[in-house]
Formats: C-alpha cells, sequence, structure tokens
C-alpha cells in the first residue's frame, strides 16, 4: 500500500480507517499489478493510468467506486454520475462482504471504459476491455 494512502486511512476516526485499511487490503490482493496513490484526495488503484477503483471518506459512510462498475455482471453496486461508475457505501467493516468484492474486483480487472482518455476525447469513453 502506498505510503499517502496509509497515511489517508490513519486519518480518519477508529470504525472509518478500520474499514479503509480492510477495502486497501482486499484491493491490493485482488489488483496486485495496479498502481496505488493518492488521487483528487483519495486512494484510487489504476491500471495501465485507468482509474479502476477506489474509495472516499463522505460524512456519513466510506464510498467505494468502481469506475466501470456499471458494466460489471455481478450485483450490489448502484449507478453513481453520468458514465460508468457505480459504487457501494459502507459504514462499518462488517458490512463489507468479502465474496462480493472480490468478485467486483475481478470485473474491474476485465471489464474497463478507457477513463484515462475522456478529455481528450471530450468526455466520450470507449471500453478497453
Amino acid at each position: 500500500m502506498h505510503p499517502d494512502v496509509r497515511a489517508y486511512n490513519a486519518s480518519q476516526e477508529s470504525e472509518a480507517a478500520a474499514l479503509c485499511n480492510a477495502l486497501a487490503a482486499e484491493i491490493d490482493l485482488g489488483l496486485p499489478l495496479a498502481e496505488n496513490k493518492i488521487w483528487h484526495r483519495h486512494p484510487v488503484w489504476f491500471l495501465d493510468g485507468n482509474p479502476i477503483v477506489g474509495y472516499s471518506r463522505l460524512k456519513n459512510c466510506v464510498r467505494l467506486l468502481f469506475w466501470s462498475g456499471q458494466s460489471f455482471e455481478e450485483p450490489g453496486l448502484t449507478p453513481e454520475g453520468k458514465f460508468k461508475a457505480a459504487e457501494a457505501r459502507y459504514t462499518k467493516r462488517e458490512e463489507v462482504d468479502v465474496e462480493q468484492l472480490r468478485r467486483w474486483l475481478r470485473q474491474a480487472e476485465s471489464i474497463q471504459w478507457d477513463y484515462k482518455n475522456i478529455v481528450k476525447r471530450k468526455g466520450r469513453l470507449e471500453r478497453l476491455k
């Protein structure tokens, strides 16, 4: 895990910190080839420069976001925004279904939309995988 992500997690209150650490550990295991860093003030994992998954602390929960999640063939994610992203929200570590999270991570690796070049394409997404 990137040191900046560790610092982000440590800066959260205890329940949120435990949740963030658990998410980061599972994401690292599920996407071992992904680059991990703080991006727009939140932990995000990238494959070939393309954002795949990240999380952020909101007022009353931690939001787990998959950039291509609306295309996954697994239930449990809610559409987010106007592109292909989908999210899950948690308030406690115990709410995370680890098996479901692992399935989402497998989908995240195999189903990707090209967010890396969205600006160059003037807001149009193209499917990579």
